[in-house]
C-alpha cells in the first residue's frame, strides 16, 4: 500500500520538527515546502532528517521543494506558513502579513489537493483557519486550526507542575479563540479521574489558568526572537495522526461552529472528534454561566480579528 503524503507549508522552527515527528511516527512521506528563496533551507533539513532515520528505523521519505507541484494529492497539509510573533507584537498585528499569504497558500492547495485535510498552525489562528475555509471552499470538516491542542497541552502541563504528578494522567481542556481570552475549562480537569479542584486551591488553579492563557507570550519573551515550536509541532502531528489512522481522537480544535455552544459560522477551540472523515463531530455540553460567559467573550474577540479579513 503507498505510504499517505504529509505537505508541510512553511519550514521554518515548527516546519522542521513537524517533519521530524511525522517521521519518528511513519505517518507517510513528508514534504517540506517553502518560498523559493527558503527552498535551499528547507531541502537541507529535509536531507538532514533523511540522514537521521537509520538510527532508529524510520521508513519515511522527507523532500523540501519551493514547487508547488510537488505537493500534489497530498493527504494532508499542515501550514505554518507566515512571520512569528516578535516581542511586543500580538496575534492580531500580524493579520495583515500573514492573511496575504494564506490567500496565496489556499488557492495553490485547492489546485493541487482538492481533496487533503488541512490544519492550520498560523497567526491569528482564528482569523486564518476562517480565511483559507473561505478562499479554499473546502468543507467544514476538512479544515480545522490547531489551537486548543496546545492551549489544553500548556494546561495540563501547569497542572503536573503544580501536583507534582504524571502529566500522562492529567486531563484537561481548553475552549475558546486562540489568545489571551481563552478559557480553561478548570470544573472538568481531572488527575487519574480525581477533580483538580479538590487538588488545587482555586487561588492557585487561578494563576494556572492566567498562565495557560499567555503562555505562547511567555515564550515569545523568553526567546526575545520567535516563538514556540516544539510543543505547536506536537499538537498538529496529534491531529494528523488522528486522521490519518482515524483513532476518533476528541482533541480541542478550531473547529467551524454551526450552532454549537451558540456559535455560529465561526472557526473556534471546541472539543473535536478527529477520524478518516476529518472532523467528525462537535462533542457539547452544558457550560456554567461563567463559563458561557468566557466563552461569549473570546467568541467577542475572534469576531473581531475575523472581521478584519473582509472575508
Amino acid at each position: 500500500m503507498a505510504r499517505k503524503k504529509i505537505a508541510l507549508i512553511g519550514g521554518g522552527q515548527i516546519g522542521g520538527n513537524l517533519a521530524l515527528l511525522a517521521a519518528q511516527k511513519e505517518l507517510g512521506d513528508v514534504i517540506i515546502f517553502d518560498i523559493p528563496k527558503a527552498e535551499g533551507m528547507v531541502k537541507g533539513k529535509a536531507l538532514d532528517l533523511m540522514q537521521l532515520r537509520p538510527h532508529d528505523g524510520y521508513d519515511a521519505d522527507i523532500s523540501g521543494t519551493s514547487n508547488w507541484d510537488d505537493v500534489k494529492n497530498a493527504d494532508v497539509f499542515i501550514i505554518t506558513a507566515g512571520i512569528p510573533r516578535k516581542p511586543g507584537m500580538n496575534r492580531e498585528d500580524l493579520l495583515e502579513i500573514n492573511l496575504g499569504i494564506m490567500k496565496d497558500v489556499a488557492a495553490n492547495i485547492k489546485e493541487q489537493a482538492p481533496n487533503a485535510f488541512v490544519i492550520v498552525i498560523s497567526n491569528p489562528l482564528d482569523a486564518m483557519v476562517y480565511a483559507f475555509y473561505k478562499v479554499s471552499g473546502f468543507p467544514k470538516n476538512r479544515v480545522v486550526g490547531m489551537a486548543g491542542a496546545l492551549d489544553s497541552t500548556r494546561f495540563r502541563t501547569f497542572i503536573a507542575m503544580e501536583t507534582g504528578y504524571s502529566v500522562q494522567d492529567v486531563t484537561c481542556m481548553v475552549l475558546g479563540g486562540h489568545g489571551d481570552t481563552m478559557v480553561p475549562i478548570s470544573r472538568l480537569a481531572t488527575v487519574g479521574g480525581v477533580p483538580v479542584t479538590d487538588l488545587i486551591s482555586s487561588e492557585q488553579l487561578k494563576k494556572i489558568e492566567d498562565r495557560t492563557r499567555v503562555a505562547g507570550g511567555e515564550i515569545v519573551k523568553l526567546f526575545g526572537n520567535g516563538s514556540a515550536f516544539y510543543a505547536p509541532a506536537q499538537s498538529a502531528i496529534e491531529m494528523a495522526e488522528a486522521f490519518l489512522r482515524d483513532k476518533k481522537r476528541v482533541i480541542p480544535c478550531a473547529s467551524l461552529c454551526e450552532g454549537e455552544f451558540g456559535i455560529e459560522d465561526y472557526f473556534i477551540g471546541v472539543p473535536s472528534v478527529i477520524g478518516a472523515g476529518g472532523v467528525e463531530n462537535i462533542l457539547e455540553f452544558a457550560l456554567t454561566d461563567k463559563e458561557q460567559s468566557e466563552l461569549n467573550n473570546t467568541l467577542k474577540a475572534v469576531k473581531k480579528t475575523v472581521a478584519e479579513t473582509d472575508l
